[in-house]
């Protein structure tokens, strides 16, 4: 299912609320909607797609597939977030596998037409290029607590980051973070058992450093702080 794009709906993306209005305006001429079932694969690895995926409701999983058979979940993406936004830039293949987890409608950008805007309009590619930036850092963030960190330690320091990306600004001593991923995608993530994601989430939970609530966590931002161990600042 496709439809027309109204003017106003890129404002609601972090990536492109501080673009001249003039610009989204143009992305929403150029981008089109879509909609996608539970369940239903969206690209491959490997997938020559050059499309950008803005979020506008719903959830879509990025994975990878091992030689073994066992997939490997990256990181799960909801409303007001984009994905596949290095194609954009490239042009290259597809680098991890996308599924709808929940019925997903998203605005899509081809490459051709996100060029269109870009040559015209400076301020989208800087804008872009500090969205990727910040996937980086939070990349680099991952990899470092992988290596350096026990699993009470790579928990507190995902949630801390996935906080620092809910609050909107808001300095806040609880926030709401909507994780998007069950028991077992987390505890890919992280690098652990589902069963012992499970027992460090009730450990917090004791510590009184979380509270669940449904699919989501509500992080109460000093207890985690305080235990974690040299943080400082976890904001990618």
């Amino acid at each position: 299912m496709t439809d027309m794009v109204r003017p106003d709906v890129f404002a609601l993306f972090p990536v492109f609320a501080g673009l001249e209005a003039d610009t989204r305006a143009d992305l929403a001429r150029l981008g089109f909607s879509h909609r996608w079932t539970a369940g239903q694969l969206i690209f491959q690895r490997g997938d020559s797609d050059d499309r950008m995926i803005a979020v506008l409701s719903g959830r879509i999983r990025l994975s990878l597939m091992t030689p073994q058979g066992r997939e490997l979940v990256l990181t799960s993406v909801g409303p007001g977030e984009v994905l596949g936004e290095l194609a954009l830039l490239d042009g290259e293949p597809r680098s991890t596998d996308a599924m709808a987890t929940e019925t997903t409608t998203a605005i899509l950008l081809t490459r051709e037409r996100f060029m269109q805007v870009a040559r015209q309009r400076a301020d989208l590619p800087l804008a872009i290029a500090r969205h990727v930036c910040g996937h980086l850092r939070r990349a680099t963030f991952q990899m470092e607590s992988i290596a350096l960190y026990d699993l009470q330690g790579r928990l507190v320091r995902y949630l801390l980051m996935a906080a620092h990306q809910a609050k909107g600004g808001r300095d806040a001593t609880e926030i709401r973070v909507d994780l998007g991923l069950n028991q077992s995608d987390l505890a890919a993530v992280l690098g652990a058992t589902r069963s012992r994601v499970n027992n460090a989430l009730q450990d917090l939970v004791a510590e009184g450093a979380i509270r669940r609530d449904g699919a989501a966590v509500i992080c109460h931002i000093p207890k985690l702080r305080a235990l974690s161990d040299d943080l400082g600042d976890v904001g990618p």
